[in-house]
């Protein structure tokens, strides 16, 4: 094609993606698919008019997407470096209580696991389970108590701990939701488990080896449970203490706070991973390398989470989270928004139409209860083990082989859920705007060689 074909042909779309381009709200779609198809064009002319001028106004074009997109939303060069030197600590010293609450039930509960445990010498098999204690002390019987962090490749293990410590961290966080009463859950559970756990070796006359191999990378990892539970704590602080603020309100200010924290204690947990798959196996090391390795995590630990953030805080005052925007305002859909923006929408939805959502949830649970009631009953479930319930196998209930009534219903309930939630976000305010918003949406989904 010629240069002026190619032009003529194309002209009037660029004009018009100039135009979006001028608009103060844009139409994050459309501006996508007009993107798109401004950087096949420029490909096009680098591949066929590398020296013509079309090539240039394209790429310049092109380069006024990303000037758009990312004008208001310059930051200082060095804000990853000021999130981890002043937000993060300043966050931390403004959660304290919620540090030390944590920190309090976590070690509450380490007693409870080492007295239930003295007094009854079967208890840590019902914390622990009886495979891993019976593997524990066939491998003491052998001569090598601590076998269990030798085995795995050194990458798969990391990989495995690091998945493994982040949802136990997730949980602990989101279970903050729960008015606090998750996250405080879990915390009772982990330390009673580790009471339980130091207790069993203590049992068999191999504190030394056990301590100086599990904190190696058990000081960071127990550390980041911890900092995961003062985070959930100060997620469920806003509804349970929402102070001058709405409790919407003081619940988003919440999460967002308890959410930057969970952000800075990832690292925590990889490398607690790192040092359990890479280091913690060589269980022959010598005593002072492994003191070494527990004394630095602790000094760290104690450092950035205790001492600095009070260091810090001294020189300036933790910013205030920005709240006048009306929580009942309607969701803009036609502008760009940065994550926190979005982050802020979603609590929005959620309080706009949370009797729907609510009703769904409730709904929906009440369906799969009579489901599973009836395939109980009727011996539908023989096959699965409902004795490990205690071990989370219950999501078996949710396996095609084993239960595909189960299965199908929870697709069903999640894409009526995906449906719903669309349906909201057209601003659906009352039961007959939502049921025609709802039905506008279904109709959208479906090809409209089946509609007239």
């Amino acid at each position: 094609m010629r240069e002026t074909g190619f032009i003529e042909q194309n002209a009037e779309k660029w004009a018009h993606f100039e135009k979006i381009l001028q608009q103060e709200k844009k139409d994050p779609e459309e501006l996508s698919r007009l993107f798109i198809e401004i950087t096949d064009d420029l490909s096009y002319a680098r591949t066929f008019y590398p020296n013509r001028s079309v090539r240039v106004y394209l790429n310049n074009l092109a380069q006024k997407v990303f000037y758009n997109l990312y004008r208001n939303k310059r930051e200082k060069t060095n804000r990853f470096f000021l999130f981890w030197l002043e937000e993060l600590p300043l966050l931390v010293y403004q959660s304290r209580q919620a540090f030390l609450l944590s920190f309090l039930i976590f070690s509450l509960a380490v007693g409870i696991g080492v007295l239930s445990s003295a007094q009854d010498p079967e208890f840590p098999r019902v914390v622990l389970g009886d495979a891993y204690v019976d593997a524990t002390l066939g491998n003491i019987e052998k001569g090598d108590p601590m076998a269990i962090y030798k085995q795995g490749k050194e990458m798969d293990v990391f990989m495995g701990i690091t998945l493994n410590n982040l949802m136990v961290a997730f949980r602990t966080f989101i279970l903050g939701v729960l008015f606090a009463v998750g996250t405080a859950g879990i915390l009772l559970y982990n330390g009673i488990m580790i009471g339980s756990f130091q207790f069993f070796f203590y049992d068999q006359g191999l504190f030394r080896e056990s301590f100086l191999t599990i904190w190696m990378h058990g000081t960071l990892e127990i550390s980041a449970i911890i900092i995961a539970g003062a985070a959930g704590l100060t997620l469920g602080k806003g509804l349970l203490f929402p102070g001058s603020f709405s409790r919407m309100q003081a619940f988003r200010l919440s999460a967002r706070q308890g959410l930057k924290i969970m952000l800075g204690v990832t690292p925590v947990f990889i490398l607690a991973a790192f040092i359990e798959g890479f280091l913690t196996r060589y269980t022959a090391a010598h005593d002072l390398l492994q003191l070494a390795v527990i004394g630095s995590s602790l000094l760290f630990v104690l450092t950035y989470f205790v001492w600095y953030p009070w260091r810090i805080s001294q020189r300036k005052v933790p910013a205030q989270l920005n709240l006048s925007a009306p929580v009942s305002a309607p969701i803009d859909l036609n502008t760009i928004k940065t994550t926190g923006e979005l982050f802020a929408d979603t609590f929005k939805l959620y309080r706009i139409h949370f009797g729907w959502l609510l009703s769904f949830a409730l709904g929906s649970a009440l369906v799969h209860g009579m489901v599973l009631a009836f395939m109980l009953f009727s011996g539908a479930l023989e096959a699965i083990d409902l004795q490990g319930f205690e071990r989370l196998s219950f999501f078996r209930l949710f396996d095609f082989q084993h239960s595909p009534v189960l299965f199908l219903l929870n697709i069903v309930s999640t894409s009526a859920l995906a449906v719903i939630v669309f349906a909201l976000v057209k601003h659906a305010d009352t039961p007959l705007t939502f049921v025609k918003s709802l039905a506008g949406t279904i109709k959208g989904m479906i090809p409209r060689t089946y509609w007239p």
